[in-house]
């Protein structure tokens, strides 16, 4: 944490003008007292906020968190018995890149706020309210994953005090007013041009948006749930649905594709990471696909992720199994097949010049690959022990990336945005803190705008673990599902617990033999489905990697060793200290 602190002063002015994706500015040498001179540098210098501080927190984030909620199978480890510790790579990882976003964040706003050009006060207003907003997300992981966290509210002072080895843990309540006070104070800043949202920056309802389902996971921080809480995080939901400008992306699938026009026509992405593959910053680009994609889904030789996918609790959620024959197969969800990828899915976004992405061909016809991508040699026999793999996070080919964009893909280099909040989810802030609030016709008609635009069946009547449930169908591999569990603690640690325990975490035996059975003639030759029948029988359950222990101090993860080493403050048993958060600190500009 410390070195991220210190660090981000200093190379902040040599990032900004890493992003391609909103106005790229010259990429000449400059300085504070050279940059920042007018509205288009002002505007560019917050564009490196919205990727590269976040990179390193991709793995923890994207399956290491969905592993911890049982979304993800990847063998028994850390994540999957909750046991991670401080000396994980992943987790050290995620947390250093948290601080660096904030020590950006605080370093950007300084260097705005002492410009001396011919900027206006709008384009500084905006860009300040953008940075606020991005350091009130950092904050909100941070807070939901270690729990009681420090406040670094301006890295400047705790560098010119040489404070930084001395930072206690704030209690996490602090820590929500904090957020709170943030967002505020961006949404002061930030113009209600509803325009600004569709083109991938944040604007003021996106950052109400925030605030809504922070004043939510704030609501049970207590024990019990504020109902002071609930009523905020209900009504400033229903202002960014009313007044937003924003409507749900017609097609579900469409907001995990490449194409910049779906986001143009909606906004229905509130908060995303915008990556940009030719700039040259390594960490500018996206390379999720890389750690989730099948081996061999593009040409680049950088995918090894298909030993994890979806889990089979996942699968059960939708109410599909991987080990019932494909061509019998009823999708009931239109999220199903945008989220989890089965043996014999069909997608025809992924490898638009072979006609779409076939996965009965992918594994077993040898005439099927694009150039390059016979690379997947003997593992096209080997698929995820859960019986499935990852389709978020997932762009294609270069082809594909090359036809949406106009621009390359590279290796571990792409520009899908990932999104971290999204308007599907602000329905369903509103739905939960509706019902809770006694507003249960709210609570139901919201919930079934999201389950309308994925082809659900409508509900006629609602629960609160129906909405519960809906929340993990819409944001299953987004990173959002094991912060539901630890909000959800904070008031109901024992349901939560049951629910962990209850779910099959765990993988299929004698799955792979099966699927190549299903397409392999006597000869060797690939024909398709039925060269020999599904053989349900051969393909077993195994429970052993199953959750049989969980307690309610796995619902934070510890700090890095490092940290605690360098700082005891911050160690488990460090106790937190109280701040009153509206005295101690002030956002006065």
């Amino acid at each position: 944490m410390i070195k991220y602190i210190v660090t981000a002063v200093v190379v902040v002015l040599m990032t900004a003008a890493c992003e391609k994706f909103l106005d790229r500015p010259a990429e000449d040498s400059y300085t504070t007292a050279n940059y920042y001179q007018n509205d288009q540098q002002v505007e560019q210098s917050v564009n490196y906020l919205y990727n590269s501080p976040w990179y390193d927190i991709i793995r923890f984030y994207i399956y290491g968190s969905e592993t911890m909620c049982g979304n993800v199978y990847q063998g028994n480890n850390a994540y999957s018995t909750l046991t991670v510790n401080g000396t994980d790579a992943d987790l050290k990882n995620m947390a250093y890149a948290l601080w660096s976003e904030n020590a950006h964040c605080n370093t950007v706003i300084n260097n705005i706020l002492n410009s001396t050009g011919t900027a206006s006060q709008a384009a500084k207003d905006k860009a300040i309210g953008e940075a606020l907003a991005w350091k009130a997300m950092a904050y909100f992981i941070l807070v939901r994953t270690f729990g009681d966290v420090p406040i670094i509210h301006d890295n400047t002072e705790v560098i010119k005090e040489a404070t930084y080895n001395e930072q206690y843990k704030v209690e996490k309540a602090d820590v929500y007013e904090y957020i709170i006070m943030t967002l505020e104070k961006a949404m002061e800043k930030l113009p209600k041009d509803p325009n600004i949202g569709k083109y991938n920056r944040i604007d003021y309802y996106a950052a109400e948006a925030l605030l809504a389902k922070v004043y939510l996971t704030r609501a049970g921080v207590s024990g019990s749930l504020s109902s002071g809480d609930l009523a905020a995080a209900k009504q400033y939901a229903k202002d960014v649905i009313d007044n937003s400008g924003r409507s749900l992306t017609p097609k579900y699938s469409d907001v995990f594709r490449l194409s910049p026009t779906v986001f143009q026509q909606t906004g229905e992405n509130l908060f995303s990471w915008q990556w940009t593959s030719t700039s040259g910053n390594w960490t500018a680009q996206n390379s999720i696909q890389s750690d989730v994609g099948l081996t061999g889904f593009s040409e680049f030789g950088d995918i090894w992720g298909d030993w994890k996918g979806p889990s089979v609790d996942l699968q059960d959620l939708f109410g599909v199994s991987a080990d019932e024959d494909p061509e019998l197969r009823v999708d009931t969800d239109d999220r199903r097949a945008a989220t989890i990828l089965m043996f014999g899915d069909y997608l025809p976004y992924f490898w638009v010049d072979k006609g779409g992405f076939d996965f009965y061909r992918f594994f077993f016809d040898d005439t099927y690959y694009p150039t390059g991508m016979d690379q997947n040699g003997s593992n096209k026999q080997w698929c995820c022990q859960s019986g499935a793999n990852y389709v978020k996070h997932l762009f294609g080919c270069g082809a594909d990336h090359q036809s949406a964009l106009g621009v390359s893909a590279g290796r571990m280099s792409y520009q899908l945005p990932t999104h971290i909040l999204r308007l599907s989810d602000i329905y369903l802030v509103y739905a939960e803190a509706a019902y809770l609030t006694g507003d249960v016709s709210s609570a139901l008609e919201y919930v079934n705008k999201v389950r309308a635009r994925a082809n659900a069946k409508l509900y006629t009547s609602i629960t609160i673990n129906d909405i519960w449930k809906e929340r993990r169908l819409e944001l299953a591999m987004e990173g959002d599902n094991w912060y539901d569990y630890v909000r959800r603690s904070y008031y109901d640690v024992d349901a939560c617990i049951a629910e962990l325990k209850a779910q099959r975490r765990s993988h299929w035996d004698g799955i792979s033999g099966v699927y190549k059975d299903y397409v392999i003639d006597a000869e060797g030759n690939y024909v398709g489905p039925g060269a020999h029948p599904w053989d349900k029988s051969v393909i077993v359950y195994n429970p052993s990697d199953e959750l049989v222990d969980v307690k309610p101090s796995m619902f934070t993860v510890p700090f890095p060793t490092e940290d605690v080493v360098m700082n005891p403050n911050v160690g488990s048993t460090a106790a937190p200290i109280h701040v009153d958060v509206r005295e101690t600190y002030s956002y006065d500009f």
